[in-house]
């Protein structure tokens, strides 16, 4: 069976790539069946009994990175004609089709994706590890999560880039100036965040040092640095916790300091 894959980087979180992949569709010219969803992380749609096309499967899935998503594409095809005629037909007339169509479809959908990520309100957090091999980790103080911890950060303000506002967060919250590093991971957020629209937010944590100042709890009731074994200990806020994991690789493979 021919296949062809095909890979994008949108300027989105992974909530708003999946949402507007889904509300844009497959570039078919018949609507395929939905056969898997797994918000934000992928889906898999297939054509119909009785299509046109004897078999067709478009397969997507979608990765955070720092710069935003990428996605991954594959889309598996073939007419049922038998022998010689069967192959040429599917390789040559219907991969030209399939390019074609994906090159059209993903430039639009790389579009969208940029404009819909503008309307939502994002939080950034940072895993800041010292030398000693130890991650910050802030106790909330107030709030309906109230006694629970977190990587410090805060919601994005509009128009701004992710790592100056994870930057803005630390001097506001922790008084200190901080050096992003390397992403982490990304978080789908429930409910609303700062008014926006519900269930479209994410948590985009990166790794950092703390490059001066003098760190203080200004917006939390206890901060501690703790190694890889102790993260386990704390009672952690739901959005924090999925990122627990890569936070231990973390520490287990710190980055030199710059």
């Amino acid at each position: 069976m021919p296949r062809l894959r095909f890979t994008t980087a949108l300027d989105a979180p992974l909530t708003v790539a999946f949402d507007v992949g889904r509300r844009l569709g497959r570039p078919w010219p018949r609507p395929l069946a939905e056969v898997e969803s797994v918000r934000p992380h992928g889906d898999v749609y297939a054509a119909p009994p009785g299509s046109r096309w004897r078999e067709l499967t478009h397969t997507r899935r979608f990765t955070a990175t720092g710069a935003g998503t990428v996605v991954e594409e594959q889309v598996d095809w073939a007419t049922g004609l038998p022998g010689p005629l069967g192959a040429l037909v599917d390789r040559a007339v219907l991969g030209r089709r399939v390019r074609r169509a994906m090159r059209s479809h993903l430039d639009a959908y790389a579009a969208a994706a940029a404009e819909a990520a503008r309307s939502v309100i994002q939080v950034v957090g940072a895993a800041l590890v010292d030398d000693c091999r130890r991650v910050l980790v802030a106790q909330r103080g107030s709030g309906s999560l109230a006694g629970l911890w977190e990587f410090p950060g805060g919601k994005v303000e509009r128009g701004e880039d992710d790592l100056a506002a994870l930057v803005r967060e630390c001097r506001e919250e922790l008084g200190v100036d901080v050096v992003p590093q390397a992403f982490v991971g990304e978080v789908p957020l429930d409910g609303a965040v700062g008014g926006g629209v519900p269930g479209t937010s994410t948590l985009r944590v990166w790794s950092g040092r703390i490059a001066g100042g003098e760190l203080v709890a200004r917006e939390h009731a206890e901060l501690r640095w703790l190694r890889a074994e102790e993260l386990e200990d704390l009672d952690w806020i739901p959005a924090d916790r999925p990122l627990l994991p890569a936070v231990r690789t973390l520490l287990a493979h710190p980055r030199p300091a710059p």
